[in-house]
This record gives structure tokens, sequence and C-alpha cells, in this order.
């Protein structure tokens, strides 16, 4: 559309000329361009297209609103998203029914992790070391709360979601709100307090902390340090349902459970009451069935005593027959025990005269093993072989011809006698 030459010479463009008319110089500028930076609001339409904003990887305010049609999108070797680094290539256009500038997207690679995805793993990476993720740290749920905590903005659906799924599923439950915004700068000392709050107050059994959907940057607040360790630090069993199902915060991985949704977390944290009535109709049959059992058999068993009470005499002819048998044992007692008794003793009176005759045998087999050792050494029996044995004629025994010398007068002594002796000569024996 060309633009219109009033009679004053002044150039007025129409406004679908004008946004043609930039639209053709930026084609002409622009044609093909690359650009890298940070995806922030992903969303992927039902048609395929795929709309996003693309924000300045060095953190300048400045951004770039981006459109990848589906042709483009099928041809991606990844799965894009929020905080994702990348570097794109495409034209620039205006988008002529808002008069937007925007970036149509004809290719698109991974160049790394943006600024905010950067920060969210360096923290996780550190708070994990500090234990705070760990799972022998989580707690189990109440089975069956009688007050839960929500800790969620009043104006977002999240708060709406979790009391109609409580409603619907466990309204014999009550809920206490402690409100806090959960996006903003304002968001994460809100929430800590929230918490401290629930936590000093403990008068619910858990805590729901939830919020809707988003993108990185609305969810921020939930990965904020502060708020994460009040979440790992807190009295109270805290579900976390932030986001949908694909978002995961560090608040989720701090909590005792995580939650796909606020719904879900609802849910998670509530049993159904129908579900607890069918339990409780169940066990009321066990009871009665087990109730009407006992009956029975106390009934069969006061039966069985009253057809016993009914016959005395039987019980009676009982006792007396047993009576009779103790009596016929009682008369047989003594006669048997004499007998026992005398038996005992006729096997028990040889035992003596053996031992006695045995004990005579060993000590005279004793005696004369002791005569022949006595004999043996006897030395009137070594003389009577021919040996005589010197003294000094005192009775002193000589030994060695060292206590001899020539003219000592000695005694020998033979088997038969004793003769006086005198010493001619002395001959030691050779020494070695």
């Amino acid at each position: 559309m060309e633009a219109r030459e009033p009679a004053s010479n002044r150039r007025i463009w129409g406004v679908a000329g004008l946004v043609e008319a930039i639209t053709q110089s930026l084609a002409e500028r622009f044609s093909v361009v690359a650009v890298g930076g940070e995806i922030g609001g992903f969303t992927r339409a039902a048609s395929g297209h795929c709309y996003f904003t693309l924000k300045d990887a060095d953190g300048l305010a400045a951004s770039l609103r981006c459109a990848m049609f589906r042709r483009a999108a099928a041809m991606l070797d990844f799965t894009p998203g929020d905080g994702s680094l990348v570097e794109l290539r495409g034209r620039v256009a205006i988008y002529e029914p808002r008069g937007e500038l925007q970036f149509v997207v004809e290719a698109m690679r991974r160049a790394g992790a943006g600024t905010l995805y950067e920060q969210f793993m360096k923290l996780r990476a550190r708070l994990a070391a500090e234990g705070l993720f760990d799972a022998d740290t989580k707690r189990k749920l109440p089975s069956h709360p009688r007050r839960i905590g929500v800790i969620t903005s009043t104006a977002g659906a999240a708060l709406h979601d979790v009391l109609t799924a409580l409603t619907r599923r466990a309204p014999q439950v009550e809920v206490v709100v402690y409100p806090s915004p959960v996006q903003g700068v304002e968001a994460p000392p809100a929430l800590v307090s929230a918490l401290r709050t629930a936590n000093e107050r403990a008068e619910v059994d858990v805590l729901l902390l939830v919020r809707g959907g988003g993108s990185l940057e609305d969810l921020w607040a939930f990965n904020d340090e502060r708020v994460v360790r009040a979440v790992a630090m807190s009295g109270l069993p805290v579900v976390c349902g932030v986001g949908h199902e694909t978002d995961v915060t560090l608040c989720d991985l701090a909590a005792d459970l995580r939650a796909p949704t606020p719904t879900a977390a609802a849910e998670l944290a509530a049993p159904a009451r129908d579900g607890l009535l069918q339990q409780l109709a169940a066990l009321e049959r066990g009871l009665l069935l087990r109730l009407d059992h006992r009956l029975q058999s106390t009934a069969q068993r006061l039966d069985r005593l009253s057809l016993r009470l009914a016959r005395p005499s039987d019980a009676l002819a009982r006792q007396h027959r047993q009576l009779e048998l103790l009596a016929q044992r009682a008369a047989a007692a003594p006669a048997r025990r004499v007998e026992l008794q005398r038996q005992r003793l006729a096997h028990l009176a040889p035992r003596p005269h053996r031992a006695l005759a045995e004990t005579l045998r060993r000590q005279a087999t004793r005696l004369d093993a002791l005569q022949a050792r006595l004999e043996a050494l006897d030395p009137q029996h070594v003389l009577a072989r021919g040996y005589a044995w010197l003294d000094d004629g005192r009775g002193g025994a000589i030994t060695s011809v060292q206590k001899l010398q020539a003219g000592t007068a000695v005694r020998a002594v033979l088997a038969d006698g004793h003769a006086d002796l005198q010493v001619l000569q002395v001959r030691p024996l050779p020494q070695g």
C-alpha cells in the first residue's frame, strides 16, 4: 500500500502499509540470521507450533518473541524447555495482526544450559552434598490426618484445586490456609514465614506447599535456598506439589513427598473417605463373623456341660469305680512293698562276704610280693655267694682303698662267720 501525499506534502502511512514496509526492510536486511540466548516461557500448541521468548544470555534486559512452526519443530533432536541455552537460525519479521517484532525460527540447536538453569543445577548439587535431599531423612505422612495445612496464594488456582480435591475425597479433614505469594521477589521470605508460622502453631498434621504451573522464572521462588532449607527443616511433614508433572523444583526434592500437581498433593495427603468407609465396613463384617463364631462355640460348650449335669449318677458311678480301684491298690501296697524289700535284702546279703574274701586275697598277694622283695635285698644271700663285707672292726663299712694303709687291722664278715685281718699292701686301681 502506497503512502498518501496530502496537500501539505507530509507523508502519512497507513498502519498496514507501514507494517508491510517494515517487514520488507527487515526481510532485506535480516533475511537469514543466527541468534543465541536463553529460552523462557516455552509452550507447544496443539497445532505443533512452538512459542517462546529468547532472553539475552548475558543477563541484559532484552528479549525477543519467537515462533517455531510445526515443520521446523518436527526436526528438533531434543526437547527444548525453560532455561535452555540455544542457538537459533531464522528471520526477523513482524507479526502483522499485533504489529509485534518476532523471530521466525527455522532451526534450533542446543548451546548449553541457561543462566537460571545453571543456578538451579549448582544449588541442587551443593544442597545434595549437604544431605538435604537424602531419602533416609524423608518421613512418612500421617495415615489419617485430622487437619491439613496449605501454603499457597489465596488468589491462585492451586488453592481451589486442593480444596476441591479434599472436599471430594476427604470432606472430614479440616483445612488451614497459610497465605503467601508464590511468585516474585517477595515470595521466598513470605514462604519461609508461612512455614515457620505453621510449625510454631503446630495445629495441622501435614503441610501442602503448592502452586500452579509456569515457566522456570515463575517457579523460581521454590528454588530459593531459604525456602528449600525451611522445607527440609520443617517439623511437620511436607508434601510439595508445584507446577505440572514435568516441573521439578528443589522444594520437591527437599520435601518428604513430591506430588506432580496440587491436586495430587491433596490426594496423597488425605486418604479417600469412600475407601476408609469400605475398610470400616469390612472390619465390621469381620467382627460380626468372629462374634457369631464365638457365640456358637460358647453355645456348644454350654450344651455339653448341660448334658453332663443332666446325668449326675454317671459322674458318681465313675467316682465310685475310681475309689474302688484306689482301695485295691492301697490294700495290696504293704504286702507288695515287703516283698520288694525282702527280694532286695536277699540280693544284697552275699555281697559283704564276697567283698571281704576279695580284700583278704588282695592283701595276701601284696604281702607275698613284699616278702619276695625283702628277701632279694637281704645281704646274707649275697655273702652266701662267696662275697665278704669289710669293716673297721667297729661296724663302719670300708668302701674304698683310700681308707686303708699297710698294717691296718680290718674285719671280714662272711656268710658263716667273720675273720680279723691285717692289710699288707694297698694297690689302688690306675686312674683313667
